[in-house]
């Protein structure tokens, strides 16, 4: 057996080790034997640790207990001069709906601003955006709105903070002196993450925390799904002022953002932005009875169909939510909730009979 030493053999060297302690001289090497192999031992490699908390809009790992904080809601204008925008590669999630005269605006959801940097340009409330951040409990910013939008807060008591009818303008937002001159006075609002998390709490109206059992109730799931079909590239026209393009990226398992057939990029960063699910959902889309400005009614109640995009490919799915204080829910045909990939979100809700086309990338494309 290997190892293995006879007594006369651990006598012998006990001898020598004992003589050559006492020796002036160093003692010699003994040769080890021919017959005892060489032997490497591995350490054991440590998995990474499992990090104890969720994000509840991601299903992302989180070192610290964010679930029950609420989240930040930003208003963000989406007209081509007032690009790019800023803090938009690190939103949990993006939804976007058509607003009047064929442009679209984007909701901003971040469950935390930590390190988002500046965030912009802020633009004003719709009802309907107004009503998507009451649901998820935010605090919601924005700069202006319309009658409906101003109504809707009051009355079910959102928690809104705004830069153009409030005491807000040189604290929590204020205006970029470059984006005012090359864009416009109403495009050039921004606000910070550090700013945010500095004055939030030191606003006695504003609650930082959910109440006891709110659940965003998403589901989540590492891996891709079984089933649907190719879909490489997904294409949303809200308008023919605004079309949306998401191309899958196989490298990182996410889709690339485009739109007015430029990469859609994070001015903060200069990065194209990239999520992991990109969601479409069909409802009622009409102009507001007697609204001089021509002004949308976008319903974000009920229900309707829709379509899920992850990993390369599509699921029809249907969207449920109860009341403006509720969350949207997603689900499958079958009844069962539609998992997400665990990452963020990009959320299209457009006109029921939208031509929104996906398909597998041609091989001069993928190429």
């Amino acid at each position: 057996m290997l190892y293995r030493k006879s007594l006369t053999a651990l006598l012998a060297l006990a001898l020598t080790v004992g003589l050559t302690a006492c020796s002036s001289k160093p003692p010699e090497e003994p040769e080890p034997p021919e017959s005892q192999p060489s032997v490497s031992v591995m350490a054991p490699v440590e998995p990474e640790p499992a990090l104890p908390y969720v994000n509840p809009l991601t299903g992302e790992g989180c070192a610290r207990d964010i679930a029950q904080k609420r989240p930040v809601a930003v208003m963000l204008n989406n007209l081509k001069k007032a690009l790019p925008q800023l803090g938009v590669s690190q939103a949990d999630i993006i939804y976007e709906a058509p607003a009047e005269g064929g442009i679209t605006r984007m909701l901003a959801v971040f469950q935390s601003v930590e390190e988002v940097g500046n965030i912009g340009s802020v633009r004003s409330a719709r009802d309907y955006y107004a009503s998507l951040a009451y649901g998820h409990d935010a605090v919601y910013l924005h700069a202006g709105g319309s009658p409906q939008a101003y109504e809707f807060i009051k009355s079910r008591g959102v928690t809104a903070l705004d830069c153009v009818n409030g005491p807000y303008e040189g604290t929590l937002f204020w205006r970029d002196q470059e984006r005012r001159r090359s864009a416009g006075l109403e495009h050039s609002v921004l606000t910070s993450s550090e700013t945010i998390q500095e004055l939030l709490p030191t606003y006695q109206r504003v609650r930082l925390d959910h109440e006891e059992g709110f659940q965003v109730g998403w589901t989540f799931q590492e891996g891709p799904e079984a089933g649907g079909e190719a879909a490489e590239i997904l294409t949303v026209p809200f308008s023919t002022y605004k079309t949306g393009v998401f191309e899958y990226d196989p490298d990182s398992g996410l889709y690339l953002v485009e739109e007015y057939g430029e990469p859609y990029v994070d001015g903060n960063t200069g990065e194209q932005v990239a999520v992991k699910n990109v969601l479409v959902l069909y409802t009622d889309v009409s102009q507001l009875s007697g609204d001089s400005a021509g002004r949308l009614k976008v319903r974000t109640t009920g229900s309707g169909g829709g379509l899920l995009v992850r990993d390369g490919l599509a699921w029809p799915i249907t969207w449920e939510r109860e009341g403006e204080s509720d969350r949207l829910s997603f689900y499958r045909e079958d009844g069962q909730p539609a998992a997400l990939g665990v990452g963020h979100s990009y959320i299209n809700i457009v006109k029921t009979g939208t031509e929104v086309t996906w398909a597998a990338k041609s091989p001069e494309e993928a190429g």
